[in-house]
């Protein structure tokens, strides 16, 4: 909960609360739960089995932090990217409803220098919560996660709807870790974006978010992707490098923001040489656990490191 953070697509973290519950296959190596469960013991993280874990506030200096941080934008001119719940989900169903109130209300809406980045694994609770909330602050961008092609069908209609609900600054999408092939030229017409005119001639089941001529409220503007890492007893599971190529290539064909994280523990053997564990897709690619460091950020040689465009307030 830093004021200067090493995730590559934002400039701070924040956290009103920790805590959550694993819901999908991504949450199996969660840093979040590891850190805060397993080494801190700060909270007991939720899943199966176990119930829905605890949340605790974090302290008043701690959430005072970003009103530091929206004094110094405002002086410097900028508005900083704020990833608002990198040990939480925002709209989480066990958190209390007055605390997300007091944390858009009193925190998001009164740092408007700040652009908060809200990833959830729940984007279906996204417009209900936020309009308990009293609406969804302006300086606001919605994003969910996406971890295989299910998760992606499930998930990307959802957080349209919020978007063309809500109209969010922007709508991002996070595939890390990326554990499965994406094809994000399709995405599910959900029942939620049914209600949408746009959306609701009969026979209309995929419709394509990232289409330079998609309408702007039904489009995604930015996609983050990367592997996994280790996290304490759990050991990453690899990523193909080319499920990572196939969506860099769509995102730069389509004018869409394109942000790759890491390659996780393992790198593909054509780019990196060195001793490690090896494993071989089914479509005959092979990478090689070399660890997160070596294997770095590049794809190709080359840096992804594209955010969409935010103008100053």
């Amino acid at each position: 909960m830093a004021d200067i953070t090493d995730i590559s697509w934002a400039d701070h973290t924040h956290n009103q609360w920790v805590g959550c519950t694993r819901i999908s296959p991504a949450c199996d190596g969660c840093y979040a739960a590891n850190l805060m469960d397993n080494r801190l013991h700060r909270v007991k993280w939720g899943g199966a089995g176990v119930g829905n874990g605890e949340r605790d506030l974090t302290s008043e200096a701690n959430r005072k932090k970003p009103f530091t941080w929206n004094r110094r934008a405002q002086r410097c001119g900028k508005r900083p990217f704020v990833f608002g719940g990198s040990l939480n989900d925002p709209f989480d169903n066990a958190v209390p409803d007055a605390w997300r109130r007091t944390y858009f209300r009193d925190v998001i809406a009164k740092t408007p220098n700040l652009i908060w980045l809200l990833l959830t694994k729940r984007p279906q609770n996204i417009v209900e919560m936020s309009e308990d909330a009293g609406g969804l602050p302006e300086n606001v961008a919605l994003g969910c996660t996406a971890e295989n092609q299910t998760v992606w069908d499930r998930n990307i209609g959802e957080l349209i709807n919020a978007k063309a609900t809500l109209g969010p600054l922007f709508a991002f999408v996070s595939i890390e870790p990326m554990l499965g092939r994406i094809q994000v030229t399709s995405a599910e017409v959900t029942w939620s974006l049914k209600k949408h005119l746009a959306f609701s001639r009969p026979g209309h089941h995929k419709f394509n978010p990232i289409h330079p001529r998609q309408e702007w409220r039904y489009k995604l503007d930015w996609i983050i992707t990367g592997g996994e890492t280790n996290q304490g007893e759990f050991r990453a599971r690899p990523s193909n490098p080319e499920w990572f190529r196939e969506i860099r290539d769509d995102c730069l064909a389509t004018g869409t923001a394109y942000h790759h994280k890491q390659n996780g523990e393992y790198a593909s053997v054509s780019e990196i040489e060195g001793r490690g564990e090896h494993y071989r897709f089914p479509s005959g690619a092979t990478v090689r656990r070399v660890g997160k460091t070596k294997a770095g950020r590049l794809i190709d040689g080359v840096l992804h490191d594209a955010r969409p465009i935010v103008g100053i307030r």
